[in-house]
């Protein structure tokens, strides 16, 4: 293999991304409008399973493999990287606005995720019944979710919306999509093919940059989502990702089949994103101020020297 491929899919991947998350975006916005339902609601399910997808193709194959310690190095090291590298880039372009009451209720869960799995690896594994358990915790959340969008439509007031309207978003939405879930594969082929060139061990490349490769829909989409001044649908596919890859991902992975790893070795991840949950914990105002930014970026550069040094 040349050596100028990786570097020119890591290339093509910032490209794709960059178109990707503004139709994404835009798309989303069209949809939540269409369905009378609130843009934060659509953020976090279905922006965020979409969003979350390259993650789960990595769960998926890595598991299917025979080496699912990737699929979780992945899943927890994307939590890390959506919270404290995305989101903390996100707030150095300014203050953030969230309306609090409907972010709550999604940041308890995406805080129960990473203790549930932590209390699960303290024997070093983490079986099928308890992922199975993860997963009935995320169809818990998701019914939950999915009843007040039902509700929410049901108050609200039809909208003269026209189907040529709702086609729109839909497509804009799907080509958005499948441009970010290029972007992802690209990066993580690109960074995978350079890390092991320098012989960096599984766990670490799941950890750190499959972790940011796979994430790149959710920074693509959080970016432009400040830029278009729809911060509701940044934050809530950030939190509503979180959950995917906590609950749903990583029980995904060790329903195929049973990871073995050391809680020691997930440590790092584990506490790295509870840190960064508790910096991102909804501000009374409801607005975020850059200065928690700056350190949620502390947090990631402490946890990138953690893995590493781990």
């Amino acid at each position: 293999m040349s050596t100028a491929i990786p570097y020119l899919a890591l290339a093509l991947g910032l490209l794709c991304a960059t178109g990707g998350g503004e139709l994404f975006v835009r798309g989303t916005v069209g949809i939540a409008r269409a369905a009378r339902v609130a843009p934060s609601i659509i953020a976090a399910t279905v922006a965020a399973f979409a969003t979350s997808s390259p993650e789960l193709t990595v769960a998926i194959q890595s598991a299917l493999a025979g080496e699912p310690e990737i699929s979780l190095g992945d899943a927890l090291g994307s939590n890390v990287a959506n919270l404290a590298l995305i989101f903390g880039v996100a707030l150095l372009f300014g203050p953030l606005a969230i309306i609090r009451a409907e972010v709550t209720r999604n940041f308890a869960v995406a805080v129960a995720a990473p203790v549930a799995t932590a209390v699960m690896l303290i024997d070093g594994s983490l079986s099928r019944l308890e992922a199975a358990i993860l997963l009935g915790g995320f169809a818990l959340w998701f019914a939950t979710v999915t009843l007040e969008a039902l509700e929410q439509r049901r108050l609200a007031p039809a909208l003269q919306e026209t189907s040529s309207g709702f086609m729109r978003a839909l497509v804009e939405t799907s080509i958005g999509l499948g441009l970010l879930i290029a972007a992802g594969s690209l990066i993580v082929f690109g960074a995978s093919e350079i890390a092991r060139r320098f012989g960096l061990s599984d766990f670490i490349v799941g950890a750190t940059l499959v972790a940011v490769g796979t994430s790149t829909p959710e920074l693509a989409t959080a970016l432009m989502a400040r830029i278009r001044r729809q911060d509701d649908v940044g934050f809530g596919a950030l939190l509503g990702s979180n959950i995917f890859n906590g609950l749903f991902i990583v029980g995904v992975a060790g329903g195929i089949t049973p990871i073995h790893i050391s809680e020691l070795e997930a440590a790092p991840a584990l506490i790295a994103g509870l840190i960064a949950l508790a910096l991102v914990y909804p501000p009374r105002s409801g607005v975020y101020r850059p200065w928690r930014g700056v350190a949620l970026l502390a947090v990631y550069a402490a946890y990138l020297a953690a893995v590493i040094a781990s």
